[in-house]
């Protein structure tokens, strides 16, 4: 499994005070690949701990150190995370064992800032924690002396303009009379206390702001079974919330903690990866190398981002590189094949895109597939190359291996309309002859013939070409009335309901306006990535979570 950086990384930015918690056994590889895949899971930070406890050599000098070590580690990795209280309170009880009580109220001074579950269970211990020990023994140094000169100067002792009393020490000495040193040690403690009591106010607001979504999440741990729709749905509201109020800090944990649970919804890490991109542009494509490669691999938006994303940052190797792997991982995918031709033509690789578009159309798994692929690269060569005879060579091609095809026919007659009327006029009309004296619905090929007749009477240059289009046009309504006879008198199915049935870009046709400049829905390029989906563009839904 992958992490944001292998543990000897880490080890070597964060110093030698970290690198003895990594020993080479087999037992502790699986510990760091767990926790360098999931470094959030506190219940895996809590085993490894115990695990180094027990295997350690409690007689080793640097034992403790590691310890320590190891639980910083975790909660800087994990002890934002709302239900990271055992945690804090783990590490908590083994300094209290070890008799360091500065480092306590060090890890107290730290979490009572912290929105947790059990946020007032760690102020009720911090002041017994405080009652219970001298100040002189947790705090440091230079807190007891700052503590002992504030109290003075509140009580008129010191100031600019005083000069203390010779029985109140200003520094580090003892007091010798047991009154005085009792008043100090109990207003120490108090405004020890009042202070870290401000503290928690502050964070008992902050904890009743996010206590409603924390209450929502039932699941905060992985499986496959779909979640619930309200579960997903307080997920993206706390997302929501913890962006617009919360830190940078308490944002990324919360998103790691949203792609545990919901590792298989493509839609969080989406919107995880937007998020991180005004952060850290190494922070985006970690998350997207997550995503894709264990969690989403047959997903194809998440790629498709991701390859943007990359193409966006200069990589282009690296954005071809992730289509063209997911492409083999789920073949016969339109999209994909079509942003990897987009992507050619975006940098001017001409000659790729068309090959891209050239091949698609070979390999097709069935002639309306085909069929699609060829009016995309009709329209490259067309629209991008400039290449009119090559375009009418792979539709005039197509249509005769999709006869019944109307968006093979509109497609040629735009191209066809495209250019010089008066010196592209046979191509137009032999265009409209395929169309006319094709295997087309007999509705169709009189929207067709019709279209032919006005072509004529606006732009022909003969006049009996106009009257040998208007006769056929005739024929063809009289072959239109003779099956409409038939199909009253019960011998045959009425040729429109046939129509409605097998021609779905009917309405398109009958779109075009006088001159066929064809509408845009006339092409509906939509429904031709439909061959392979029920709806249009819906690509998640058939495949399954993984």
């Amino acid at each position: 499994m992958q992490g944001p950086l292998r543990f000897e990384d880490q080890d070597s930015a964060r110093g030698d005070q970290n690198i003895a918690m990594f020993y080479p056994t087999s037992t502790q590889m699986v510990y760091r690949r767990g926790l360098q895949a999931i470094p959030l899971s506190v219940d895996l930070w809590i085993h490894y701990i115990n695990f180094l406890k027990e295997t350690l050599d409690p007689a080793d000098p640097e034992t403790n150190s590691t310890i320590r070590g190891t639980y910083e580690h975790a909660v800087l990795a994990a002890g934002t995370d709302f239900r990271s209280d055992r945690l804090w309170e783990m590490y908590i009880n083994w300094e209290n064992e070890q008799g360091n009580l500065r480092e306590v109220t060090s890890i107290y001074d730290r979490i009572l800032g912290i929105p947790t579950q059990l946020y007032s269970h760690h102020f009720q211990r911090f002041k017994e924690h405080i009652q219970n020990n001298l100040p002189r023994e947790f705090l440091t140094t230079e807190q007891f002396v700052q503590l002992r000169r504030e109290l003075a100067s509140v009580n008129g002792h010191s100031g600019e303009d005083a000069q203390p009393d010779d029985d109140l020490p200003s520094g580090a000495e003892d007091i010798t009379d047991p009154a005085k040193l009792i008043t100090e040690i109990e207003n120490m403690r108090h405004r020890i206390i009042e202070i870290h009591q401000e503290m928690f106010n502050h964070n008992e607001h902050e904890v009743s702001k996010r206590w409603t979504f924390e209450e929502a999440i039932k699941r905060p741990y992985f499986h496959v079974k779909p979640l619930e729709k309200i579960q997903l749905k307080n997920w993206k509201e706390y997302l929501e919330f913890e962006i617009e109020n919360g830190t940078h800090e308490r944002v990324v944990v919360l998103f790691e903690r949203c792609v545990i649970s919901c590792a298989l919804y493509e839609d969080f890490w989406i919107k995880y990866a937007k998020y991180m991109e005004n952060h850290s542009i190494e922070g985006v494509r970690h998350v997207y190398s997550r995503a894709c490669t264990i969690h989403l691999p047959k997903k194809p938006m998440v790629h498709m981002l991701w390859a943007a994303f990359e193409e966006q940052q200069g990589n282009i190797d690296e954005a071809r590189r992730i289509l063209k792997t997911f492409e083999e991982c789920i073949l016969g995918l339109a999209m994909i094949r079509l942003r990897r031709v987009s992507l050619e033509r975006r940098h001017g690789n001409m000659e790729d895109a068309e090959y891209l578009l050239e091949e698609a159309v070979r390999n097709a798994k069935s002639v309306s597939e085909s069929s699609f692929y060829a009016i995309k690269l009709a329209r490259h060569l067309f629209k991008v190359q400039k290449n009119l005879p090559k375009a009418r060579k792979v539709l005039s091609e197509a249509i005769e291996m999709d006869k019944e095809n109307t968006k093979l026919y509109l497609n040629l007659l735009e191209m066809e309309y495209s250019g010089d009327l008066k010196q592209n006029e046979e191509n137009i009309l032999s265009c409209f002859d395929k169309a006319v004296n094709g295997a087309l619905s007999i509705k169709m090929r009189i929207t067709f013939s019709q279209r032919k007749v006005e072509f004529l009477e606006d732009f022909g240059s003969d006049v009996k070409k106009l009257l040998d289009a208007y006769d056929e046009h005739q024929a063809l309504l009289k072959e239109q009335d003779s099956l409409k006879r038939r199909a009253e008198n019960g011998s045959e199915e009425p040729d429109e309901k046939k129509m409605l049935t097998d021609d779905p870009t009917l309405a398109s046709a009958q779109m075009m306006d006088g001159d066929m400049q064809v509408n845009q829905a006339a092409y509906n390029y939509n429904a031709w990535y439909q061959y392979n989906y029920q709806n249009a563009w819906n690509y998640g839904q058939y495949y399954h979570a993984t």
